[in-house]
């Protein structure tokens, strides 16, 4: 095989597992479903909105555009202070200043 081949094939296969990575930590995983504005700053998962990267990167509790994964179900009935509720969304409320 030519060395353009190899390359094109060893790019594929670089594409090909990252999209598999992402797909696998966005997706709903086994009966879970991504709950907006129910994790503490920093126990996120992946993608918080601006100013954040991936997990772990929540600054502030509670805040309405990072998400956690919970049992699929859950989310909108889960027990949080102050009256707060979690949404299948991304919410306006408790965003870092």
């Amino acid at each position: 095989m030519s060395n353009k081949v190899l390359k094109s094939i060893a790019v594929a296969g670089a594409v090909a597992s990252a999209l598999g990575a992402y797909t696998a930590t966005t997706a709903n995983a086994a009966g879970n479903e991504k709950c907006y504005g129910v994790s503490l700053a920093g126990a996120n998962d992946c993608a918080a909105g601006p100013g954040t990267s991936c997990a772990g990167t929540s600054t502030v509790d509670y805040q309405g555009n990072a998400w956690k994964l919970v049992p699929e179900g859950t989310c909108l009935t889960m027990d949080l202070p102050d009256d707060r509720k979690g949404s299948l969304e991304a919410l306006d409320r408790d965003l870092p200043a």
